[in-house]
């Protein structure tokens, strides 16, 4: 991997030989993550990663089911809406394949108390239900994290994280957890990862028909906006510019095989460490790069903001069922 680094003299006086050694230092440890990432097997000392099955249910779904709504992008992946679908097969076709998914969580000071309980008792109900699941808390107050008892196959680690003085750096900080995990542990293990905000409740089904080889959620507040609504990063300064776009996505929620996801963060971090060493910050921070990484890189799947709504929205037609909701936000307080 190239890594083609651009500043300005005042920017690189602004913030120092310190921003310097850090992005250059984030660029040198993600080349040489994916240099082992592609290293022959013999040459590893973690054993064999694994691999996402190959598995052609997306054949069964019925695209005209929802008449009411858009069930296909231009570059014709699905977009995944409620009756489109039969879990059963689903289901079937993924225990039959041994698929397995990873999901990771940030629950950093207050967040962890607030949100991080009712977030997996509901992910135990609906979240990939009758696979196997690992859950990766990454949190600042490990001992903090409630103690609960899982279901089968389901298992929860704790990875202790530094906390950020300012809630953006934690939100950006996370792509690069993310990355290390998966290059150390996820990928030996899980063919498929997800990656969720912790303040958010499960209420119905999120199973394995959100699995995919890049999977992108609709932002409930844009999926039915016109693209000159969307809130894009307009500054040509940051690497997470863009003027044009296909939809708007929510950060809250992604996921995908290990090798996609893993795409996804590096690039948004390196992106995120090059904007800070010239002084920018993107407008909705990770959230503005991972919609740049998207418009490039189109996504396999997205999911219909049935899987991420918010309820001060209200109630409308094409929503027949909530499955992941907005927990209360209180941002005066959780964010001090």
């Amino acid at each position: 991997m190239r890594a083609q680094l651009m500043f300005n003299a005042k920017g690189f006086g602004q913030f120092g030989f310190f921003a310097f050694a850090l992005v250059f230092t984030s660029f040198v440890s993600l080349y040489l993550y994916q240099i082992k990432t592609f290293a022959p097997v013999n040459q590893r000392s973690f054993g064999r990663r694994v691999f996402t099955p190959n598995i052609s249910t997306d054949g069964t779904l019925k695209y005209g089911a929802r008449s009411d709504v858009k069930t296909s992008t231009p570059w014709k992946a699905p977009i995944i809406w409620e009756g489109m679908f039969n879990p059963e097969l689903y289901d079937e076709e993924h225990k039959k394949h041994m698929s397995s998914v990873a999901l990771t969580v940030f629950a950093v000071g207050k967040y962890l108390d607030a949100y991080l309980h009712n977030f997996l008792v509901s992910a135990e109900v609906h979240f990939m239900s009758g696979l196997p699941v690992t859950y990766y808390i990454f949190t600042d107050l490990p001992e903090s994290v409630p103690k609960m008892k899982l279901g089968p196959r389901r298992n929860l680690k704790v990875i202790k994280v530094e906390k950020y003085s300012r809630w953006q750096d934690i939100s950006m900080m996370r792509m690069k957890f993310i990355s290390e995990l998966i290059d150390t542990e996820i990928s030996y293990h899980f063919p498929y990862v997800y990656c969720l905000d912790v303040d958010q409740v499960f209420k119905a089904r999120f199973g394995s028909e959100a699995l995919g080889e890049s999977v992108a959620m609709l932002h409930s507040y844009f999926y039915d906006r016109p693209e000159s609504a969307f809130t894009y990063d307009k500054n040509p300064k940051s690497k997470a510019y863009m003027t044009t776009g296909d939809f708007y996505y929510h950060a809250a929620v992604f996921g995908g095989s290990w090798q996609n996801v893993k795409a996804l963060v590096d690039e948004c971090y390196l992106g995120i460490m090059e904007d800070k060493l010239n002084g920018v910050e993107a407008l909705w921070h990770d959230e503005s790069h991972l919609n740049k990484f998207f418009w490039v890189n189109k996504p396999t799947r997205l999911l219909s903001p049935e899987y991420c709504w918010d309820e001060k929205i209200g109630g409308r037609s094409e929503i027949k069922i909530m499955r992941l909701i907005w927990a209360e936000k209180h941002y005066d307080t959780l964010r001090t």
